[in-house]
């Protein structure tokens, strides 16, 4: 019997685009180079990524490579998997009035045709839409099929895109953003006369970060011009799903508000991965598996559910898997964050996570303090920087607690080797003073936080500060008890009396830190830091001898123990040393050095120390260039004013600075002067350490290690007190 069936339609059919397409050029075209390789390309992503319009473009670009064209088959609006079959063949137009399964008369209709399929919104069919798939391309050679789906179909052969929103920074400066671009375009259509400009370009920029540059969450709020402005929409966005609706009427349902496209991947999900995505929803920014495993096991998720329930999400696309050089990490975005958040609060399980999530993060630091001192600083460093939103949301939490204070003042305390060695002077003090505000009993956290408070205070120049947090650690070290505490107020008061130009104090002050670290057994990157500075102290007193015996006791010390941090400090050090002798090609050296090893942790201060030695530097010996000192003088600049107070406003450490400037005064004319300044002051950090290095860039953490010319070796005891 004639199965009465019509032939395909050999011009494809899929729909024509209304509005313009935004961005996603390496999307597509590897969307193209797939579909030339694969018969199965499966574009994945969270709702409201952009996965339809990315896969209609893709499937118009590549209707030419197949005869019978492109055909689009909708499968979201298809709530019955029995019925898969007969969408797919009025999809294309074909039609049976046998009783034969649809999967069969599509086989027989297709056997002959070249043709590329889209099915558009599997996940909530994925089992259906997987052995629909598998059955067609098996049995009809000339089929490909590209699939949008929030989770893979698992199919042999299936190649992924996995499509993340719209970056919500420029990719280079000077360019616009993609997801502010799509922002401007939607805004125009909807708002006459309305433009992206210097105005408002600020404002949209800083809407489409919070909306993770989700497309339908932008276009959502482009939408809203209509009754608000950009600031009132950024203003209620604490509220997002009640302010992103009223989206486009001939869109899917699941479309028309932000909060129904989750729902729709939320309804998708099992039990436990619903419960796993509540709970993960503590989390800020990214994380790994055995922080999921320790916050989120326990009362109805077992520990090793976790690792499977962590797959499922990410093919569901809830989740976000980042690969880096130090393993598997995960995120969720913000706005799929917030909607787990709503169910993690519902359930009453908020505080329990929180509590567990900042007990994590407490380790993360606890760790990374221990693990400075030591051979994995490097790594150490670029954890805590990988955690850094976490230890945000962790201190957050501490301090909006009632009765955590104390855990707030461990934290930020705890930190210090973060605050300080990866360049965060700023954030630092801003939580240690919350906390320390909070929780003025005298404690050993408090102790800590005031000495760790005085330290970066004195680091940015901010001496009115630094001297009474000191000053009140070691009276209430002496009260206390507290050995360690004192020994560290006292070490952190020599710091504050170098810097005030006191280096004969500063040097007593040394001394008598050294004696107490020696008595408690106390050696770490701290000490190591306290004998870099009283050799810094004596060299500023023209000490040389003993200057650079201490200075090459911590180059001893540092090399036993794989220390980098202090020891690029120390380089600092020999460099000024090796210029005060005039060995110029040596401390060239060493300050180069000192500015690629504080690279790998971005140390700021260290960067600038030596990159204004190294502008001093260019004005010695037969290659002067005074030009290049003026530019390395403009580059340290621009640093400066990221780390506090030019030379912590010490006549000491600016000297360099200012001989160099009266030579380079002295031999350039007053536009080369000035310009050569200001060429310096525009380069970002990273151009303003290859210029410092000549051109090479410092590797990435944990690379290669030190390099360069070493002094002779000097054993140099710490001295009795």
């Amino acid at each position: 019997m004639s199965s009465g069936s019509a032939p395909v339609q050999r011009h494809g059919r899929l729909p024509a685009e209304l509005t313009s397409f935004i961005g996603r050029e390496a999307e597509l075209r590897s969307v193209a180079e797939l579909l030339k390789v694969s018969r199965l390309v499966t574009v994945t992503g969270p709702g409201g990524v952009g996965k339809t319009r990315l896969a209609l473009r893709a499937a118009a670009a590549a209707a030419a490579d197949h005869p019978d064209g492109a055909h689009l088959a909708e499968v979201g609006p298809v709530q019955d998997p029995l019925l898969l079959g007969h969408a797919v063949l009025e999809a294309l137009r074909l039609t049976d009035h046998t009783a034969r399964p649809p999967q069969d008369v599509l086989v027989e209709q297709l056997a002959d045709r070249r043709l590329l399929l889209v099915l558009d919104g599997c996940e909530h069919l994925v089992d259906a839409c997987a052995e629909l798939v598998d059955e067609l391309l098996r049995a009809v050679p000339g089929l490909s099929v590209l699939a949008t789906s929030r989770q893979s179909l698992r199919v042999d052969g299936e190649h992924l895109v996995p499509l993340a929103p719209l970056p919500a920074e420029p990719a280079f400066p000077g360019a616009e953003a993609e997801a502010v671009t799509l922002f401007a375009d939607r805004a125009a259509a909807v708002v006459p006369g309305w433009r992206l400009s210097a105005a408002n370009r600020a404002e949209v920029a800083l809407l489409c970060r919070r909306l993770d540059g989700i497309p339908l969450a932008v276009e959502l709020a482009a939408g809203r011009l209509r009754a608000l402005s950009v600031e009132q929409i950024a203003a209620r966005l604490d509220d997002r799903f009640r302010v992103l609706t009223g989206g486009s009427r001939s869109a899917p349902p699941r479309h028309h508000t932000l909060r129904t496209t989750i729902g729709w991947s939320h309804e998708l999900c099992t039990m436990q991965e619903r419960l796993l995505w509540a709970r993960l929803s503590v989390f800020a920014g990214g994380f790994d598996l055995d922080a999921a495993e320790y916050v989120c096991a326990g009362d109805g998720l077992e520990a090793d559910e976790v690792l499977e329930l962590l797959d499922s999400l990410v093919d569901k696309s809830v989740l976000l898997r980042i690969g880096d050089p130090g393993g598997v990490r995960f995120r969720m975005l913000d706005t799929l964050r917030e909607y787990g958040g709503q169910w993690l609060r519902a359930g009453g399980e908020d505080h329990r996570l929180l509590c567990r999530h900042r007990d994590w993060y407490l380790g993360v630091a606890t760790w990374g303090e221990v693990e400075w001192f030591g051979p994995r600083q490097a790594e150490t460093a670029e954890r805590t920087r990988l955690a850094h939103a976490n230890l945000r949301a962790a201190l957050e939490f501490c301090l909006a607690e009632p009765g955590e204070e104390q855990l707030a003042l461990v934290l930020a305390g705890t930190l210090w080797f973060y605050w300080v060695g990866s360049g965060h002077l700023g954030e630092g003090r801003h939580w240690l003073d919350r906390a320390l505000a909070l929780a003025p009993e005298p404690t050993e956290a408090r102790a800590k936080a005031l000495w760790v408070t005085g330290y970066m205070a004195t680091l940015q120049g901010d001496l009115t500060r630094a001297r009474p947090a000191l000053e009140e650690c070691r009276r209430q070290a002496l009260v206390t008890g507290d050995d360690r505490a004192l020994a560290y107020a006292v070490h952190r008061q020599g710091c504050a009396a170098l810097i005030g130009d006191d280096p004969q104090r500063a040097a007593e002050l040394f001394e008598e830190a050294l004696w107490h670290y020696n008595t408690i057994g106390e050696l770490n990157s701290n000490v190591l830091m306290a004998m870099f500075e009283l050799g810094v102290a004596y060299l500023f007193l023209g000490d040389t001898d003993n200057g650079d015996a201490w200075i090459e006791r911590v180059r001893e010390i540092c090399e036993e123990h794989g220390e980098q941090w202090a020891y690029a400090y120390g380089l600092y050090a020999m460099a000024y040393s090796k210029w005060a002798t005039g060995e110029v090609r040596l401390a060239r050296a060493f300050a180069r050095e000192c500015v690629r090893l504080n690279h790998l942790f971005r140390d700021l201060l260290g960067i600038v120390l030596a990159m204004d030695v190294l502008a001093l530097l260019e004005t010695e010996g037969p290659d002067t260039d005074l030009v290049e000192a003026r530019v390395l003088q403009g580059a340290a600049h621009r640093l400066w004013q990221a780390v506090g107070t030019p030379f912590f406003g010490s006549r000491t450490f600016g000297g360099p600075h200012r001989e160099c400037e009266q030579r380079a005064r002295a031999g350039l004319t007053d536009q080369e002067f000035t310009e050569a300044f200001r060429l310096g002051s525009g380069l970002d950090l990273d151009a303003a350490v290859r210029r410092a290095l000549g051109g090479e860039l410092s590797g990435p953490p944990g690379g290669e290690g030190r390099s360069g010319p070493r002094p002779p070796v000097r054993p140099f005891p710490v001295p009795a007190r």
